[in-house]
């Protein structure tokens, strides 16, 4: 089966690729389709940046193609988590706006993620040369300097000042395994 999944991806440009399969159809493209039930899209990857005087940063083609956002397409930059910015296309933010309402408007820590996570996502425009330009506040929430790293973090970006995110790793790297057996283990 991965053999004739691998074939027909290769096959169609991404978000774009169709399986069809008795009466169950399965969408292999990564942007906005599914692969099985879980997974949306797809992104993945470590990419150094550098942040030019006017605060824009050059997404990956890769990772543009991924997130299927052409120039003057719109990404939404927010407030991420452990010190770092989320980059979410529409659909993405969509997708976790549906999950937060989910959640009980009475809980307390609710209303405050949403009150700090909305009030400060910003709409940002990709150009003609595939840069964002990173609002000055969320820049300096996230103590971003001039080498920063854009990692793919399933359905959006992070984006991390580097000396931050080469902390980041260092403090959890000799634990991976015991993270990796915690996030993975069976949730009744």
């Amino acid at each position: 089966m991965l053999g004739l999944l691998a074939r027909a991806w290769r096959s169609f440009p991404p978000g774009k690729a169709r399986l069809t399969r008795k009466r169950k159809r399965l969408s292999l493209g990564l942007c906005g389709g599914k692969w099985g039930s879980v997974v949306k899209m797809l992104l993945t990857g470590t990419f150094s940046r550098a942040v030019d005087e006017k605060l824009r940063i050059a997404i990956p083609k890769p990772l543009r193609e991924l997130l299927s956002v052409a120039a003057n397409g719109v990404l939404f930059v927010a407030p991420g988590t452990d010190g770092s910015l989320a980059i979410y296309t529409e659909q993405a933010l969509g997708r976790l706006a549906k999950r937060i309402a989910q959640a009980s408007p009475n809980a307390q820590d609710v209303r405050a993620f949403s009150r700090l996570f909305y009030a400060r996502a910003q709409a940002v425009e990709l150009d003609s040369q595939g840069r964002v330009r990173i609002p000055p506040e969320l820049a300096a929430l996230a103590g971003l300097g001039k080498e920063v790293v854009l990692i793919g973090v399933q359905d959006h970006l992070e984006l991390w000042d580097r000396p931050r995110w080469e902390q980041y790793v260092a403090d959890r790297q000799d634990r991976y395994d015991e993270i990796a057996e915690s996030a993975l283990e069976k949730r009744s």
